[in-house]
């Protein structure tokens, strides 16, 4: 696959110029707009359902303040919501109750609201810009010379770490005619920033605003920033139907205005380390309300659809990440637990560190960009049906010709919508070198234990295994035809260390899936022969070439692996 050619020039050089800019110049009138609207979708109710809605929600708030307390919540919580309770009127159909009860629905909107919404500072944005050019720069030439004094030795861009593939030009034609959602894969906390600096510094288009987690704001610094570069607060322990339409509604008129924005169609990191075989639809459904709505208002500007897929030969997270998933499927059948410690300094530190060194990179793939509907566009944004046919993208909104809203019709298209992304983080999903050693290393670990369930192989002694090179030579050669084949079919996007001679390719693989962990999942040692140190790390690099179907395309039972003897 062709590496794009940035880092571009920008394609709107002001800030000023940039929706998200726009968008939070008069934060005040955007809240008192998202207030409104969500209000107007309540008013309309019986006081019986609203005095029920209001119910469950205090009813959630308080299970919430009980068991799951948070530093950065505010500390009028119990008061707030113990005022909200006895304000409430319950089983009276008057309308001074449903009066009073409306009152209290503008109350917790505008809470909820307030909350949601943070700023857009630029001078905040440009020094954290500046920051991480140098920062992330430096940090490229120490790591190439392995050493954090040579800040100044040969030079090295950045964009060669971050490396760019896909239709990077496209989307910058778009950008300068619609409003581009990103739809990412998740793998680490670092996600949003890293894709936002990408595609500022590298592909030249505005930074998006994102959804960052409420719990985030605990830390003093990382709170100072992400509130002032337009990320909006999510709260994910708040799931009552107040909250959860305040937040639609505020990504809904955040496109609707312009607004570059990126949500994660998986909802949460990837736990398993595979990638995501199912799109959660709520927020993905703000984008087709924005376009209807854009067309009812007499506006043609469209909103383009645009999956991103991020590779890394190892994720920060990722023996968190794959113990949380294990302890969830297996219950009883898996003990083991840790706390994820991403968030500290060193830890960060150290995985930068390991990313921008000489041996490794983080790349990104920009999939094929969409319309709301899940049709492909070119970069003038003409739609294209499944046949490859020029379709008008309004009409898809049409009743007797007019452009009306129809809530199950838009429901069946977020649900295409949905499949039409999953579809792409497949079929443009970067196979690296690690990936494949991962993949292949421990379906050679599942065939010579076939007795065993996955929670039963993840108990056995990791030291007590060796792979054979000869074996894994073999595999490696025959899955690698495999994924020739499909690359040809448009099914999978290959990286070019695939295509070397393959002791090559393994030892690439094995050096940079070991370069962050402690205890990594494949080494080489002294002696030549492969190994494992962590055969529950190893299992989540494996994940992400599953559902492929490659277990059933390849006799993974015909290769053998040698156990130690005691």
């Amino acid at each position: 696959m062709i590496q794009s050619k940035g880092p571009y020039p920008h394609v709107f050089p002001n800030i000023e110029d940039w929706g998200i800019h726009r968008l939070h110049a008069n934060r005040f009138n955007f809240v008192k707009e998202i207030n409104e609207e969500v209000y107007s979708r309540y008013a309309n109710k019986s006081n019986d359902e609203i005095s029920k809605i209001i119910a469950k929600t205090i009813y959630s708030e308080r299970i919430r303040i009980k068991q799951e307390p948070w530093k950065v919540d505010p500390p009028n919580e119990k008061a707030f919501w113990s005022k909200i309770t006895k304000q409430l009127i319950l089983d009276q159909e008057t309308e001074e109750a449903k009066a009073n009860n409306l009152e209290i629905i503008k109350k917790i909107i505008h809470r909820y609201s307030d909350e949601i919404v943070a700023s857009f500072k630029p001078s905040t944005f440009e020094f954290a810009r500046k920051f991480l050019r140098v920062f992330f720069g430096r940090l490229l030439k120490s790591a190439s010379g392995k050493n954090f004094g040579r800040i100044w030795g040969s030079k090295f861009e950045l964009y060669d770490k971050l490396k760019v593939f896909g239709e990077a030009e496209k989307i910058r034609e778009l950008s300068k005619i619609g409003t581009v959602v990103f739809v990412p894969t998740h793998f680490s906390n670092l996600d949003s920033i890293l894709i936002g600096y990408i595609m500022d510094q590298i592909v030249g288009i505005p930074f998006p605003s994102f959804g960052a987690g409420l719990n985030l704001y605990n830390t003093g610094y990382t709170a100072y920033f992400i509130n002032r570069l337009g990320a909006y607060r999510i709260d994910r322990r708040k799931k009552n139907p107040i909250y959860l339409e305040t937040l639609k509604v505020m990504s809904k008129q955040s496109i609707q205005r312009g607004t570059s924005s990126l949500f994660f169609p998986g909802g949460t990191r990837s736990r398993s380390g595979a990638l995501e075989v199912k799109a959660k639809l709520g927020m993905m459904g703000t984008a087709i309300e924005a376009q209807r709505d854009n067309f009812q208002k007499g506006r043609e500007d469209k909103i383009f659809i645009v999956p991103i897929i991020l590779g890394y030969h190892f994720v920060l997270e990722g023996k968190f990440l794959i113990e949380q998933y294990l302890k969830s499927t297996g219950k009883e059948q898996y003990f083991k637990s840790s706390k994820d410690q991403s968030y500290s300094f060193r830890k960060t530190m150290k995985f930068i560190w390991s990313s921008f060194s000489e041996s490794s990179d983080i790349n990104l793939t920009i999939g094929k960009p969409m319309d709301v509907i899940g049709n492909f566009v070119d970069e003038k944004g003409i739609s294209y049906d499944d046949q490859g046919r020029e379709t008008n993208l309004k009409e898809y909104f049409y009743s007797d010709g007019v452009v009306v809203k129809n809530n199950q019709r838009e429901r069946e298209y977020t649900r295409r919508l949905g499949d039409k992304i999953i579809d792409r983080y497949f079929k443009d999903n970067l196979v690296l070198s690690s990936h494949l050693m991962a993949f292949v290393a421990f379906n050679l670990l599942l065939s010579q234990n076939s007795n065993l369930d996955i929670y039963g192989i993840l108990r056995l002694p990791p030291e007590d295994f060796i792979i054979p090179m000869d074996d894994m030579k073999n595999a490696v050669s025959q899955l690698r035809e495999i994924l020739f084949e499909m690359e040809k079919n448009d099914e999978i996007k290959l990286s070019k260390e695939i295509r070397w001679e393959v002791e090559n390719l393994i030892e690439e693989g094995i050096q940079k899936l070991g370069t962050y962990h402690d205890k990594q999942p494949l080494k080489i040692n002294k002696k030549g022969l492969i190994i494992s140190e962590d055969f529950n790390v190893l299992f989540f690099y494996h994940n992400r070439l599953t559902n492929y179907g490659f277990d059933k395309k390849i006799n993974w039972k015909s290769f053998k692996l040698e156990e130690v003897n005691s």
